[in-house]
């Protein structure tokens, strides 16, 4: 099993899955059926271990020996193994030979992992709001710049020609003038030909690894960190070294003696805003790691994803660096349009043709109308009202959120800032997570933030999506529920 599959996760069958008598099938069979149909849907991912025998009993009703036919044949199925004295896990995916049909997909992915978290952004949700989301209500986004955007681009000529040929590779020359200004704005002097745009946050972020890194190298990241950097990066066979952070920062000794093992060629990090803490980096810290990064010659990363709502003295270590060793990336998925996927980075001169040459190979040209259009809202004074609003939204949501945190008997592990919220919950949010589930409710749980998966009592919540009374009430049911059966053999 790998390090970041824990053998001591469990998975509970709620209640709302408790199976049906004189349904046209056995008990044993629906039981079988069911679990075989989450572990296909990457509900149940390889190395999580299944209730024991008298747990599931107890949870469905049934007699254990419901439980072993069950099993059993899960086994033959090759959809899990049994390890004698410690119970029964999912096997790897590729292991299972038989794919049951009886029971329709899962509408919602559980988040226990990066891509399953994603998938579950981009599936028809309902109109409920989900707690472990990392977006803002769409309401919160709607504006009438848009749509004024793309007519006007739409009423270009030359734009209209210029959809029918590749752009520039840097990215739609307009916008990268405006990002320059933007940047001079808080104090960060760069000439447009250092700024190259792309497909969100994310997309940089790629093309940065896949520019300087290659497979056997590492890399500083934060502990706690984003899931999807981290499933990113050990896609590329990048060796993660993970970096713990305090309220001021990462942990300067940790990362000293990490860069003495092992010549880390980069360190990424979300100073400002850091999800899923809220927490900015101090300058004191940051100075300091710029001194790391000029001792041990690796590029930072600074991803900036929040840039737009955070405090005006946010200290950025590409400004304090002026783009020598630090890699800038932000974008405007979080606060204006998610799906124009426009990001940018700015980066020391020297890197810019390595990073053109990925992006070429990756995506070869830039959607210019977009950017172009993207370029025209950010000049209007509409666009500055609207991050406003966000900011004000925002903060009345946090209070409210933490109010019903604190009500509902969780604790704050972070001081709350920003989109997120990091809350204690005194039970392992993995297990909770998959219990939510079962109520089309997608959680956001602590072990994703780790680099090597580890199991966690903490999760991520959005302020803007926990404003709802029902949801900390069916939390702390299923949570105390959950708790309760925490000491059942």
């Amino acid at each position: 099993m790998s390090s970041h599959q824990a053998s001591t996760d469990t998975v509970s069958l709620a209640a709302s899955d408790r199976l049906l008598r004189g349904a046209g099938s056995g008990l044993a069979q629906q039981l079988a059926q069911r679990l075989a149909a989450r572990m296909r849907d990457r509900l149940l991912l390889p190395g999580a271990r299944l209730p024991s025998v008298r747990q599931c009993a107890a949870q469905q009703g049934v007699s254990p020996s419901t439980v072993v036919a069950a099993y059993d044949v899960l086994q033959a199925q090759g959809w899990i193994r049994g390890e004698r004295g410690r119970g029964f896990f999912v096997r790897a995916r590729e292991a299972a030979t038989v794919v049951p049909t009886a029971l329709p997909r899962t509408r919602m992915q559980a988040p226990i992992n990066a891509t399953a978290l994603i998938r579950g952004m981009f599936q028809p949700l309902g109109e409920q709001a989900q707690p472990g989301m990392g977006t803002l209500p769409i309401d919160w986004l709607e504006t009438p710049l848009l749509g004024r955007a793309l007519r006007r681009v739409g009423q270009s000529d030359a734009l209209r020609l210029a959809s029918l040929r590749y752009g520039d590779p840097k990215g739609d020359a307009q916008l990268r003038r405006v990002l320059v200004s933007r940047l001079a704005a808080w104090g960060l002097a760069v000439d447009a030909e250092q700024v190259v745009t792309t497909s969100g946050a994310t997309h940089a972020l790629d093309l940065i690894g896949r520019s300087l890194l290659r497979a056997g190298d590492s890399v500083l990241v934060d502990e706690l960190g984003w899931s999807v950097d981290f499933a990113r990066l050990n896609a590329m066979g990048v060796r993660l070294l993970p970096v713990p952070r305090d309220a001021q920062g990462p942990r300067l000794e940790v990362m000293d003696e990490l860069c003495r093992a092992h010549a880390p060629k980069l360190y990424i990090s979300v100073s400002v805003l850091h999800n899923p803490t809220g927490v900015c980096l101090s300058p004191p810290r940051a100075h300091q790691v710029l001194r790391l990064a000029q001792q041990h010659g690796f590029w930072v990363v600074e991803d900036d994803t929040y840039s737009h709502i955070a405090p005006e003295q946010a200290t950025r270590m590409a400004v304090l660096d002026g783009l020598q060793r630090v890699i800038y990336v932000s974008g405007f998925s979080k606060v204006l349009v998610p799906n124009w996927r426009v990001g940018f980075m700015a980066a020391p001169s020297a890197l810019i043709d390595a990073l053109v040459d990925t992006k070429l190979l990756s995506a070869l040209s830039s959607p210019g109308v977009l950017e172009h259009a993207l370029a025209w809202v950010l000049e209007q004074g509409e666009f500055r009202r609207h991050t406003q609003s966000l900011v004000q939204r925002l903060d009345e949501a946090r209070q409210r959120s933490v109010q019903l945190a604190l009500a509902h008997g969780c604790q704050l592990a972070a001081e709350p800032a920003g989109m997120f919220g990091w809350v204690d919950t005194g039970v392992d949010t993995e297990v909770l997570a998959q219990r939510m589930l079962d109520h089309e409710v997608l959680l956001a749980p602590g072990a994703l933030f780790h680099a090597r998966h580890e199991p966690s009592t903490r999760m991520r919540i959005g302020f803007a999506t926990t404003q709802d009374q029902a949801f900390w009430r069916l939390f702390a049911r299923e949570r105390d529920a959950l708790a309760a059966r925490a000491g059942t053999p």
